[in-house]
């Protein structure tokens, strides 16, 4: 018996290449999948709502030169030790190529810290950007955001920074667990001057960085559902034997334990900020 006699005449017209001439093409760049929705949002929708999705509120994380731009006034931001890069100063294994690879992003380091306005409030301002090595702390970090600090401590400044890190950098070793002690002992200086400092937690805040300056502000906010730990889930429940709750480790979670003030959606986190510093007494013309 001839098989093919049964099989269905092929029509041209409805062969994969006529599906393919009628289908109009779509850039992926265009589109972004929401990993807590499964919606597809347009990326323009995205940017124009400050990478927070309009469907669930979920809040995609932000790079550095974006976060700068949504909280300090136009035009105002002006960056401190820009020319400041990390290098391989234990000649750790592979280390070159990773600092070459993050630097591909666009940014020069994990951390950029400059002095702003916020509705026209003097204010130093400090972002971590989570495109280059998740934003680990190494000796540039450190070295940057203790400099911040004692810029606004000589000029009696508030001083902004919102975290984003996996924690202190690996390949820099010991010296980069230094710059733990280091930015506590400016964040002191800087709260005995009796100026106000103000963290904002965004996703993920680990490790090192949770364990000094990110937990050390006058007041500490933090962004929606952000991961906020010093060690992993796993590595605690292999330690303590115990399931752990649900969310835990979630902004909403950390703020119910009472170590953070309050958790502020991206949309507000700016207004929040300018009624914070000036509810301490910091004022200026508006933006």
């Amino acid at each position: 018996m001839d098989l093919f006699a049964f099989r269905k005449p092929k029509n041209e017209l409805e062969s994969d290449e006529g599906e393919s001439k009628n289908v109009p093409f779509v850039p992926e760049e265009m589109w972004i999948k929401c990993p807590k929705c499964n919606t597809m949002l347009l990326t323009t929708d995205m940017e124009e709502n400050l990478h927070v999705c309009t469907k669930c509120n979920h809040h995609f994380r932000m790079n550095g030169r974006d976060r700068v731009e949504m909280l300090a006034d136009k035009d105002t931001f002006v960056e401190f030790d820009a020319d400041l890069s990390s290098h391989n100063i234990l000649d750790f294994p592979g280390y070159d190529e990773k600092l070459e690879k993050a630097r591909k992003t666009g940014a020069k380091e994990s951390v950029i810290c400059g002095e702003c306005k916020m509705n026209g409030i003097d204010t130093v301002l400090c972002v971590m950007d989570p495109t280059f090595m998740m934003g680990s702390m190494g000796v540039i970090t450190g070295e940057k955001i203790t400099r911040a600090f004692e810029y606004a401590t000589e000029n009696a400044m508030p001083i902004v920074v919102c975290t984003a890190a996996g924690g202190a950098r690996m390949q820099e070793g010991i010296l980069s667990l230094m710059q733990m002690a280091k930015t506590s002992g400016a964040v002191k200086r800087h709260s005995d001057a009796g100026n106000l400092y103000i963290t904002v937690l965004t996703d993920p805040t680990t490790g090192g960085v949770t364990a000094s300056f990110a937990m050390e502000g006058d007041i500490i906010l933090a962004e929606p559902d952000c991961l906020v730990a010093f060690a992993g889930p796993r590595v605690i429940e292999q330690t303590i034997r115990q399931k752990l709750p649900k969310d835990f480790q979630t902004s909403e979670f950390v703020l119910q334990k009472g170590f953070i003030d309050s958790v502020v959606s991206r949309n507000d986190l700016k207004s929040t900020l300018v009624k914070l510093l000036k509810l301490h007494g910091y004022s200026g013309e508006e933006a």
